[in-house]
């Protein structure tokens, strides 16, 4: 055998020993009683708070032995709330944490990457029947820190009756943002009604880094280096964003502003989250006029590279025991019935797309509710929400978010602003 095999096999197998040797937190007995604290964000929502009451119910039930006590956070003091409590010795077990934050909450937070909790046999079977490209939204270094929970895409939702008010064919959405200025033009000039509204800047940026993605850009280089607001693709998506607005196509509303006009039936599209697919829909009722959805259009013939919103569940407990507990909870929440809750009492994705053809989970609804597959097409294609790198993430998404809306709600140089835009950014990379 030559050198260079037996130094191979030799790491070969001191690589299988170092996992064979390993100790995972071992199953819980059935008579062992286990409580452990749940952060979410959407235990303090009305739309979402009851689904997610549901499934901690539904979890309990089938493990009497595991107590969740389910502990309301606004989204927006998260992040902030779970690093005090890290620093006070008292962190959650569980906590429901968006994607932009992965990066920082891995390095800092000490999450606890799933290969070192569960057994990779385990894993992998859980893992079967997972989306792909939602498995890698929680993944930094080969590690999985976060377990994807609730997810969205951007949809284009938009009102079949204004269409057909204004001479359009509601069986042929626009597919193109070209095609989407011109509809908008048209709505806006038959009927009483905003044409279009991209809801890209309600804090966060995940639909920006879709734009500018399905552009040809990105917001980070491939090395997580060097900040790209200020490239030719990013400067031409937003700069389309601004002609809309600029033409008259697009409202002139804020995000908050503008949910209320789309409940009414006073806005032809709305590029928004796919969760508020059931509000949508309880709302066109009430008021009125038919809600249908189109993925996300694109420009000119670029592939449309959407970026998902919601979050993932991370496990920060150093107890084996607790973590074992946090595991069957992450286990139940994204199993084929934790999806099923999810999509039909809560309106995320399912991330295990097959129970939408299955009868025994979510094929009736899905059948009753044909607004859910465009999202789902969407998944082939999903780029993950760029999480920045170092203890200023948040800062440089925020100069990204404001420059934007500099930039959309002003006749102002878009190439000036975005390319200082990634100046600043820059200069708070680590």
């Amino acid at each position: 055998m030559s050198r260079i095999r037996f130094v191979l096999l030799f790491v070969v197998l001191l690589m299988a020993g170092s996992v064979l040797a390993q100790d995972f937190p071992a199953p819980l007995a059935a008579d062992q009683q286990v409580t452990i604290r749940f952060y979410s964000y959407n235990l303090g929502n009305a739309a979402f708070g009851p689904g997610t009451e549901k499934l901690i119910a539904e979890f309990m039930a089938a493990n009497p032995n595991i107590t969740v006590e389910g502990v309301p956070v606004p989204g927006a003091e998260m992040t902030a709330r779970v690093q005090a409590d890290i620093v006070a010795g008292t962190p959650p077990d569980v906590a429901q944490l968006i994607f932009d934050g992965l990066d920082f909450i891995a390095t800092n937070f000490n999450a606890k990457p799933l290969e070192a909790i569960v057994p990779p046999e385990e894993l992998a079977q859980h893992f079967e029947g997972f989306s792909p490209n939602g498995l890698q939204l929680g993944r930094l270094n080969e590690q999985t820190y976060g377990l994807a929970f609730t997810f969205s895409t951007p949809v284009l939702f938009y009102n079949a009756s204004l269409f057909e008010a204004a001479g359009l064919d509601p069986d042929a959405p626009p597919t193109t943002w070209a095609e989407v200025k011109e509809y908008a033009l048209q709505i806006a000039e038959a009927t009483e009604a905003d044409g279009v509204h991209i809801a890209g800047l309600g804090g966060f940026d995940w639909i920006i880094q879709a734009l500018i993605g399905s552009n040809g850009g990105q917001v980070l280089s491939d090395d997580r280096a060097t900040i790209e607001f200020g490239s030719e693709a990013a400067i031409g998506a937003i700069s389309m964003w601004q002609d809309l607005v600029q033409s008259g196509a697009h409202s002139k509303l804020t995000d908050n502003e503008i949910v209320e006009s789309m409940f009414t039936g006073n806005l032809g599209m709305y590029l928004q989250s796919s969760a508020l697919q059931r509000t949508l829909i309880a709302n066109a009722e009430s008021n009125g006029w038919e809600l249908r959805a189109a993925p996300m259009p694109a420009f000119g013939e670029l592939a449309t590279t959407p970026v998902n919103s919601g979050s993932a569940l991370f496990i920060f407990s150093d107890d084996p025991v607790k973590q074992r507990a946090a595991w069957e909870f992450l286990k139940f929440v994204t199993s084929e019935r934790g999806y099923t809750i999810i999509t039909s009492d809560i309106g995320y994705l399912p991330l295990r797309p097959a129970i939408v053809e299955d009868p025994a989970y979510l094929k009736d609804w899905a059948d009753a509710n044909p607004l859910v597959f465009p999202n789902l097409e969407q998944l082939t294609r999903l780029r993950a929400w760029v999480s920045y790198p170092g203890p200023n993430w948040r800062q440089i998404e925020t100069i990204l978010l404001e420059t934007v809306q500099q930039a959309v709600t002003s006749d102002g140089d878009v190439a000036a602003l975005m390319t200082d835009a990634a100046d600043r950014a820059q200069a708070l990379m680590p």
